[in-house]
């Protein structure tokens, strides 16, 4: 007997096991985590935690260790795994690790729903996808936004799209883990707002140690004037939402001042910078924008007009 053909029929033999005898709650209180880091160890104890009878596996098979000894059931294989349970959360490394598990599970995973929060590009989630509809299932893709010490508490937040049908069957199953978003049948559009998300919080940071830089040249405490920066930062809040309503509608009032009077005061940013030989790169780069949106008869409008800038300039 070759070998899918023997994982057919484990996988029909365990399903008839779990309906004889068992109601359609039971049936849904049994999961499988696929990769065992420290995030998927995470989604595994919390399920655990919250009752639900987990399957593991992983490829470094001691991983598993903590999480039999909390009462999970460890697989041998990947399939295994995936035939222990409806749904399937694969937790792994990136998209080459969720590759090469797809390629030992494909006989698998026929009525299953997985759910992959392994992070990937919007582009790679659409072809998870199709991988899955492909082999019989159905497929949700997910983004994890918080450290795993947060994995089930409100804190970790939890962006998903993909199968409508199976988000429904899930969903609540998928709350365990923390605060949780839909954003649509799309299975790119979890990636979206994941890579979106950090990317925001990435460009905040790195502009914020730039700033770090820039006082400690002057023999300012860096951690005084960190204090003060987050004594305000909370009045962006309002501005987050004015751009995305300006850059949605296209219409663009001078907030923050008209660019007329920033652009001058880029010059100063730029020179003080410069003058320290700290890095000066993104200020020049907002200075070029706005010099090109003044030039183009838009130097009463505020910052968020630059978007169209943007906008232009990809389109070159």
């Amino acid at each position: 007997m070759g070998h899918r053909t023997e994982v057919r029929r484990r996988a029909a033999d365990r399903h008839d096991r779990t309906l004889k005898g068992k109601d359609v709650m039971t049936m849904n209180s049994q999961v499988t985590v696929i990769g065992l880091g420290n995030m998927g160890s995470a989604i595994a104890r919390t399920f655990l935690d919250r009752g639900y009878r987990t399957t593991v596996w992983n490829r470094t098979a001691s991983k598993a260790e903590p999480l039999a000894a909390a009462g999970a059931s460890v697989a041998e294989t990947a399939a295994d795994a995936v035939a222990a349970s409806p749904l399937v959360v694969i937790c792994l490394l990136d998209s080459p690790a969720v590759e090469a598990v797809q390629e030992t599970i494909a006989d698998a995973v026929a009525g299953r729903a997985l759910v992959n929060v392994t992070s990937g590009s919007p582009a790679q989630a659409r072809i998870n996808a199709d991988w899955a509809h492909a082999q019989g299932a159905t497929y949700i893709d997910g983004g994890l936004m918080g450290d795993p010490p947060y994995m089930g508490t409100p804190t970790m937040m939890l962006s998903f799209s993909g199968d409508p049908d199976a988000w429904k069957a899930q969903r609540s199953t998928l709350e365990a883990l923390g605060t949780v978003a839909y954003y649509g049948e799309d299975p790119g559009l979890a990636g979206v707002e994941f890579l979106a998300q950090v990317a925001v919080g990435y460009e905040f940071l790195i502009g914020l140690l730039h700033a770090f830089d820039l006082v400690r040249a002057e023999g300012v405490d860096v951690a005084a004037f960190a204090e003060r920066v987050a004594g305000t930062i909370g009045g962006y809040a309002p501005l987050v939402n004015a751009f995305g309503t300006a850059v949605a509608s296209g219409e663009y009032g001078p907030d923050l001042g008209s660019l007329d009077v920033q652009a001058a005061l880029m010059d100063d940013l730029i020179s003080h910078r410069e003058t320290l030989g700290v890095d000066a790169v993104r200020m020049r780069e907002v200075k070029r924008l706005m010099d090109r949106r003044i030039a183009d008869g838009h130097g009463d409008q505020g910052f968020s007009s630059l978007f169209e800038v943007l906008g232009e300039e990809r389109a070159e």
